[in-house]
């Protein structure tokens, strides 16, 4: 049954918590004939390799199943030595299968088995680039009920620039991810969650989450192979919908983070009355006008007021809030557009992977962007929130 979860709230420039599409499409959506399905290509000069990692914090419960220790799975993107290793998948099928459920009528335009197909850039066992220099690391959070593959396009770009990547899956969080051991993990977080609207348990478990994850790649023992990559000095948070949130969540209680960037994502865990100790923070929001009427999301006005450091607040006409994911681009290939996000999926993607390496490359490598300063030509959806 699919889950309409559009009553929750979202921020000021977002239709909706997460990915659903229950609105019926266009009518010439039907007769578009569907093609093979392949992420927009990296824009960076590097070859990008991705490594999956299994994190266990045996010294915390996971909140919605108690019996079990908190859970994670990242996918870490690097630059890559060219034609090593092998392709990367996308989804298995029973993941694929599991994010079509609850996504509405786009699974009456495709199958599981070619979204799992889903032609992505990234090579599994590439060796990791030569370098002298270590690269900053960025974490990224999903939306909610989302799995980490749905940030692949926007982690593989990072990466082919000159990022380490962790994108990371929460147990429990989402509608179907595959963990080690063959367990499909469900969202069993939706089941407690919604019923009451906690939505802020979750963004303040993935704050924790996402300090384990730095705990654990970052730290004096490593859990992961090519660790020696990371700068530890630079290291950003981003995320999409409530992931945005944890990106704020996470630089409120760790200051190890030193820029955060949130993806349309409602401030169910607020910013603190004091900031962010100056640290910079990027707001991309969607396009207003793809609201209800009576929609209101006071978070974001709030968040803006509180942060003390360097902001930004552009939003993107035309981009709704699956638009910040890889979904535009599933649909557009599988002959459905997503009727919450009437940019093409390719543009999104370009809009999306630009604003956030801009804010990146200023802010992690010193590398000043006049994209954040105001309107571009080249970009001419993007408007910037005066308050």
């Amino acid at each position: 049954m699919q889950k309409i979860i559009r009553a929750v709230a979202t921020v000021a420039a977002t239709a909706a918590l997460t990915l659903t599409a229950a609105l019926p499409g266009p009518a010439s959506a039907a007769t578009s004939a569907p093609r093979d399905i392949e992420l927009p290509p990296p824009t960076g000069h590097f070859a990008v390799g991705r490594d999956t990692l299994s994190l266990v914090d045996h010294t915390r419960k996971d909140p919605w199943v108690p019996t079990e220790d908190r859970e994670l799975l990242l996918s870490l993107y690097y630059p890559a030595l060219p034609r090593t290793g092998s392709p990367a998948p996308y989804l298995t099928t029973d993941e694929a299968k599991a994010l079509l459920t609850d996504r509405g009528q786009l699974a009456d335009h495709t199958t599981p088995e070619r979204v799992a197909a889903t032609h992505t850039h990234a090579r599994t066992d590439a060796l990791p680039r030569p370098t002298a220099r270590r690269y900053p690391l960025v974490v990224l959070s999903p939306g909610f009920s989302l799995p980490r593959a749905s940030l692949t396009g926007l982690a593989e770009d990072l990466a082919s620039r000159g990022y380490v990547v962790a994108a990371v899956d929460h147990a429990h969080e989402s509608d179907g991810t595959l963990f080690p051991g063959g367990r499909l993990l469900t969202c069993k977080a939706c089941e407690q969650v919604f019923p009451t609207g906690e939505l802020k348990r979750v963004s303040d478990g993935r704050a924790r989450d996402l300090s384990f994850v730095l705990d654990r790649i970052t730290g004096p023992h490593p859990a992961w192979r090519y660790s020696w990559l990371i700068d530890s000095s630079r290291i950003g948070a981003a995320g999409h919908s409530i992931g945005g949130n944890a990106a704020s969540a996470v630089m409120a209680a760790d200051p190890r983070v030193d820029a955060g960037a949130n993806l349309d994502g409602t401030f169910f865990t607020p910013v603190p009355e004091t900031g962010l100790a100056g640290r910079p923070f990027l707001m991309l929001s969607g396009d207003p006008a793809l609201l209800p009427p009576d929609f209101d999301d006071p978070s974001w006005n709030e968040a803006w007021a509180r942060l003390d450091g360097w902001k930004r607040w552009p939003a993107v006409t035309g981009l709704g809030h699956p638009g910040f994911t890889d979904w535009p681009v599933l649909g557009d290939a599988s002959g459905y557009p997503h009727p919450e996000t009437p940019l093409p999926g390719a543009r999104s993607a370009q809009l999306v992977r630009t604003y956030v390496a801009a804010f990146f490359d200023q802010h992690l490598r010193g590398t000043p962007s006049p994209l954040l300063d105001g309107p571009s030509a080249s970009f001419p959806e993007v408007t910037f929130h005066r308050p």
